[in-house]
């Protein structure tokens, strides 16, 4: 009897001790050890509410953790004190529902400027300011993680993503998605940085294999991950659907555990794009910690595995630890009150004042600032379709449900300019008619979140209607727009000018320049397009990207000038699409949607679609169009603004184990400016071939008035000048002499430094092999 009291007595201690315990940020192992294999097998699977695969408890569908319109959840596990956290899309800001059952308040979120935009303001300070306000809403919205920033390589003009993404140069891209997630996460909210690795084209993103050389890999499509993970620590990381090297990144342990974690030092957790079922055994194995969106196999197949031996619970363990890691992060883990009402109006302003930096003026020849020329406002024929019907951003997991866009013509006349009404009333007709026409075409396509918004014609006006238009008004702006989005490249034609947007843009031009008045051409754009065969007819042309629900008033702004362009581009602009060396290898007019209803064979079939050989390796934008010698239409780098800018005094000093470079910039000229100095190194010849320069740093001035000057200093370290050299597996610094150079673009060098830099190898894995 004795002993039976005993062995009650310590049962009902050690059960109530079980009961007590709730998982906080020191008792993490602790709440591991005391976890069934169910309920690891349950956090390791994405969660579903309303909806029980793992026989547990199901959470109240009424939960406070459920945010309409989210991407996916993690699992909580109530007895342990583990809460849902939420994971939304991005990344041009907060992807959730606008609208609820039952529930008359709305739930909108700010537009925010596309990434290619954010990129070409080359001001990281700034893309903080805009990840703040972005994390500010994810937090008031009851989110956990927002996923983004999208980071892959502008490897081709034609991806359908490349608005999400920042630039064709990873050095770029790393420092503005570092800027990003900083923004971001100082709001108490995670990130996802996606798509690692080698997601460069939408077309067959699920089966295609990515083949790419381990040279090519570390200094192009990984190097700006690696820039992020060092600088940012971003809470997640979400690995793509593709393969590289024929291993699908999902289950590449060499990729999520040797090169992300062991090299780079990632402390976070990895969770894979949303997917259904591959093999879950690898994957765990893998380091892929979360298998989202999650579903009932999964789970049984980590739980058969656990109890049969064929998945290692060491693998399971650790990363059910890395979980547990990121959700005692989390706002709900804190049991942080969101308020469903984040500043809208303020995060707008914000939207505002950041498109006009990466704006970016190709052409100006005495047409703006109207402020400058004219004391009072123009009176303005508005031409083109797409300024009555804005892009603001791209469509798919990236496009924001925004309460409003504010399209140019509506920016227009916000800034007080006078507008043709003749004109205007018959493109907001025609934009009717023919959208209601599109629709009927197109069916379930059209307007569909996943789908390109469809490009309307420009309607065919007689001459008269030109000539009017010129004899009545000031200036014509001309409003040139693209489309694209998630799940489909580009077509292959849509990089080029339309006949009939050819046809409108000559008929302006001709009847404008016979009365010796202006024609000013806006691309609203998310990438490159082709503009050699008629920039000359334009005398100024301001491309604008897709800047976000307030693009129409920040356009304005810029054209009267109370604001100024100040943008340089991030990828290079070519004079033809098949003069970009990786078009060759790049699949054309073939859509992600064909993927269920294709066979493997026949997928096999298609040019660049089961498998797309990069032959191109490091010969990607500047790279490539800078060492070939290759005229371009625009060149990486590039951007005029209202203003002039002089270099002068440039150094390079030693400092520790880095390099400071300096250089004195002043506004040389009439009007207030900011300018970006981008510092391009050119190697020694040495036993690897490399680009002819490589942007190694940059950095904005402050606002400078006429006459004023700064010093600016940039910072680059040994390691930023090495190669991968694939015959050591390592990351090689010549020694030898390099020449800094001082640059206002690739192509328009202001002054060049010589340094000497010393011989340096840091050893890396032979992985990823091909």
């Amino acid at each position: 009897m004795k002993r039976l009291f005993l062995y009650a007595m310590f049962m009902t201690v050690t059960l109530s001790s079980m009961a007590q315990l709730k998982l906080s940020s020191n008792n993490i192992d602790k709440v591991l050890k005391s976890m069934t294999i169910e309920e690891k097998a349950q956090m390791l699977v994405g969660f579903h509410f309303g909806k029980s695969y793992t026989g547990l408890p199901v959470a109240d569908v009424n939960s406070t953790a459920i945010v309409p319109g989210a991407a996916g959840f993690t699992a909580d596990i109530e007895r342990l004190g583990i809460p849902h956290t939420v994971l939304a899309d991005g990344p041009a800001g907060l992807r959730i529902s606008p609208k609820r059952r039952n529930d008359s308040k709305t739930y909108y979120c700010t537009g925010f400027p596309i990434g290619t935009l954010l990129a070409a303001t080359f001001n990281r300070d700034l893309v903080y300011q805009v990840g703040q306000a972005m994390g500010n809403e994810v937090l008031e919205y009851g989110c956990d993680v927002l996923l983004g920033p999208g980071m892959n390589l502008m490897r081709n003009p034609l991806c359908g993503r490349n608005f999400e993404y920042y630039s064709e140069d990873p050095f770029l891209v790393g420092l503005t998605a570092s800027a990003m997630i900083d923004g971001i996460q100082s709001m108490g909210v995670g990130v996802s940085a996606k798509h690692f690795a080698g997601n460069n084209q939408e077309t067959n993103r699920l089966y295609n294999n990515a083949v790419i050389s381990q040279r090519a890999l570390r200094e192009l499509y990984l190097k700006g991950f690696e820039i992020a993970v060092r600088k940012s620590q971003p809470w997640t990381i979400m690995s793509s659907y593709n393969k590289i090297n024929g291993m699908w990144t999902h289950e590449n342990k060499e990729l999520l555990t040797t090169i992300l974690r062991d090299e780079w030092g990632f402390k976070g957790m990895v969770m894979t794009d949303w997917t259904g079922t591959r093999n879950t055994k690898l994957q765990v194995a893998a380091g892929n910690d979360l298998l989202t969106p999650g579903n009932e196999e999964q789970y049984k197949q980590i739980v058969e595995g656990a109890k049969n031996g064929s998945i290692s619970m060491n693998d399971i363990n650790r990363n059910v630890k890395r979980i547990l890691d990121y959700i005692v992060k989390t706002p709900h883990f804190r049991n942080y009150r969101f308020s469903n009402t984040p500043d809208i109006k303020a995060h707008a302003a914000v939207a505002r004042k950041a498109a006009p930096e990466g704006m970016v003026l190709l052409k100006n020849e005495g047409a703006l600032p109207f402020k400058q020329i004219t004391d009072t406002l123009p009176h303005v024929a508005l031409f083109g379709v797409t300024s009555y019907k804005f892009f603001a951003g791209g469509t798919g997991s990236g496009d924001v449900n925004k309460p409003y866009v504010v399209d140019l013509k509506q920016g227009l006349a916000n800034a007080g300019f006078v507008m043709d009404k003749t004109l205007t009333n018959v493109y907001e007709r025609y934009k009717e008619y023919g959208l209601v026409e599109l629709e009927a075409e197109m069916g379930r396509q059209y307007g569909g979140w996943f789908h390109p918004r469809p490009r309307l014609k420009e309607p065919q006006f007689g001459e008269n209607i030109y000539r009017f238009a010129a004899e009545n008004n000031d200036v014509a702006i001309v409003t040139l727009g693209r489309s694209s989005g998630e799940g489909q490249d580009r077509p292959y034609y849509d990089f080029n000018i339309y006949n009939d947007e050819k046809e409108m843009l000559n008929a302006v031009c001709k009847e404008f320049h016979k009365l010796k008045k202006k024609v000013i051409v806006i691309l609203n754009v998310g990438g490159a397009v082709e503009t050699a065969s008629w920039r000359d007819m334009a005398d100024a042309i301001l491309l604008a990207w897709q800047p976000g629900m307030e693009g129409g008033n920040a356009i304005a702004d810029v054209l009267v000038g109370f604001a100024y362009p100040s943008g340089k581009l991030p990828v290079t602009f070519p004079v033809n699409i098949d003069d970009v060396p990786s078009t060759k290898h790049f699949p054309k007019d073939y859509t992600f949607w064909n993927d269920n209803r294709m066979t493997a064979e026949q997928r096999a079939a298609i040019p660049n679609y089961a498998e797309t050989v990069y032959e191109e390796d490091l010969n990607v934008g500047y790279r490539y169009f800078q060492t070939a010698g290759k005229q371009v239409s625009y060149p990486f780098g590039y951007g005029l603004g209202y203003t002039h800018f002089e270099y002068s005094g440039a150094s390079v000093k030693k400092k520790g184990n880095n390099y400071v470079a300096t250089v004195v910039i002043k506004n040389t000229g009439n009007y207030v400016g900011k300018e970006t100095v981008q510092l391009y190194i050119t190697a020694p010849a040495g036993k690897l071939v490399k680009p002819a320069l490589e942007l190694k740093a940059y950095a904005k001035t402050r606002e400078l008035q006429p006459g004023e000057s700064q010093r600016v200093e940039m910072t680059f370290s040994n390691y930023d000048l090495a190669s991968y050299d694939e015959s050591q597996q390592s990351w090689v610094t010549d020694g030898g002499q390099y020449t800094a150079r001082f640059a206002a673009s690739v192509n328009d060098i202001r002054q060049n430094v010589p340094f000497i830099a010393k011989q340096q190898k840091v050893k890396c894995h032979d992985v990823l092999k091909r």
